[in-house]
């Protein structure tokens, strides 16, 4: 069955770690790291099932290289200490296929990092020994709108206050409860029955001892029916939850009664928080009219999209950046398709062109021919190109010139139509990414007041 498993940790220089070497183990490969020097070979590495990139809006396409993406991290950073990537790793479902999983990681990775501005670098280990799950490698700086670095954290009034959120406790929370969705999710749709929870059973309310980890070595020992001190111990815990759950159910049963539950309240949407900041500075005396624009701005968009929660705005911001990728590589196809039309076209026209002159050439005999061929040579050498060109395209078809013309001439147009959209496209995706940049950057700064709040009282 599927196992809940979501670890999040920093790879920092202060450890003596490299992303480098990090990023070289975890896909198999041989990568140098141009900060030190020393080359990292994990080539004999098994186990790799799957490598892959997913770049942020904004980022250098040139990063989607794996060792150009982590020796520019390596560079950026120049303290000895520095943090340098976090990892998440990730315990996929045992029940899915190979591909299924690939697709699950990838869908939870550009929804929660990719989308949120971080390059996600995507390792999946598979031995089959039953322990599938994948690493995934996410970047620490935000990038600019040039694609270069920008800064972890700026000054106000003389404090530090993070450019991103990324650090915060919360974060580990939500990425963790999205990892637990996105399996159920999947789960539900293949028709299993499996569901995992991303809390502590004592958080659930479960009156449950959790197993132990068994590990690879004791988990194969028990595949082969020896007993291992981990195997006991589990079994022992079976055991327990069982008398357990007996236990309650009597309890249960003699009580009668239970006390009514309370309906948690439920907490302010992303919504309610953009408009309590909005009406706080409205009711401030030297309020900021930019601030309280660009708010109104977040809070219209939001409610017209019916969006309530920050996932929910960086999903809609990653489906309106998908689409215009879509429309790009249409028009990219499009574009590609008209170059080999055109040269289908003029390879045609001169076969066509100097075909005539070719038949009397072939018609002379073989002591004319030199002379006629000296005569005539430019074109008999392109009318032979020609026909070299077309015989490898048409692999002995009859020449359809015209079908060629009008078919570029319909590429043509919907050249212009997906051009046309692209550009509308384009701006729409600039102005949504720039409400997403907008709503982060409120939610920051209404936290905080609050965490400051909070850190005084501590001194106290």
């Amino acid at each position: 069955m599927a196992i809940y498993h979501c670890s999040i940790k920093i790879i920092s220089r202060g450890k003596g770690q490299s992303a480098v070497a990090a990023a070289a183990y975890r896909a198999g490969e041989k990568i140098t790291n141009d900060y030190d020097g020393i080359a990292h070979d994990y080539t004999r590495k098994g186990g790799v099932a799957h490598t892959e990139i997913l770049l942020p809006r904004y980022a250098p396409e040139e990063y989607k290289e794996r060792s150009v993406l982590w020796n520019a991290v390596e560079q950026v950073e120049k303290a000895k200490n520095s943090q340098l990537a976090r990892e998440i790793e990730l315990a996929l479902p045992a029940e899915l296929a190979l591909e299924q999983n690939i697709v699950l990681v990838r869908e939870y990775v550009a929804l929660y990092f990719a989308s949120a501005g971080m390059c996600a670098d995507i390792c999946v280990h598979d031995k089959n020994n039953g322990n599938p799950h994948a690493h995934v490698m996410l970047t620490m700086r935000p990038f600019e709108l040039d694609g270069s670095w920008g800064a972890k954290a700026h000054k106000v009034n003389g404090k530090k206050i993070p450019a991103i959120d990324w650090n915060e406790q919360t974060k580990a929370e939500q990425w963790r409860a999205g990892w637990a969705e996105a399996v159920n999710v999947i789960l539900e749709r293949q028709g299993q029955e499996s569901v995992i929870d991303h809390r502590s059973y004592e958080r659930q309310g479960v009156e449950q001892i959790p197993t132990v980890h068994m590990g690879v070595a004791a988990t194969q020992m028990e595949r082969k029916g020896i007993a291992t001190e981990r195997g006991n111990r589990n079994r022992e815990i079976v055991v327990t939850n069982k008398q357990l759950r007996q236990l309650r159910a009597r309890i249960n049963h003699l009580a009668g009664w239970l006390k009514e539950a309370t309906v948690p309240s439920a907490p302010p949407t992303l919504v309610s928080v953009i408009q309590g900041v909005l009406n706080d500075s409205k009711q401030q005396e030297h309020h900021s009219q930019p601030r309280e624009k660009a708010a109104a701005r977040v809070l219209n968009f939001l409610q017209e999209n019916n969006i309530s929660t920050l996932p929910a705005l960086r999903r809609k911001v990653y489906e309106m950046q998908n689409q215009l990728d879509d429309v790009w590589r249409s028009m990219k196809y499009i574009e590609r398709r008209l170059d080999t039309l055109d040269e289908h076209i003029r390879q045609g026209g001169i076969y066509l062109k100097h075909r005539e002159l070719y038949g009397q050439y072939q018609q002379l005999k073989p002591r004319k021919q030199v002379a006629f061929y000296e005569v005539h040579r430019a074109e008999l050498m392109a009318f032979e190109a020609a026909k070299r060109y077309l015989d490898a395209c048409l692999n002995g078809h009859a020449l359809p010139l015209e079908a060629w013309k009008k078919e570029r001439a319909k590429l043509a147009a919907e050249k212009g139509e997906f051009s046309r959209e692209y550009t509308m496209l384009k701006e729409q995706v600039l102005d949504v990414e720039k409400v997403q940049w907008t709503a982060e950057k409120i939610l920051r700064e209404a936290k905080q007041p609050q965490k400051d709040k909070r850190e005084r009282a501590q001194v106290r």
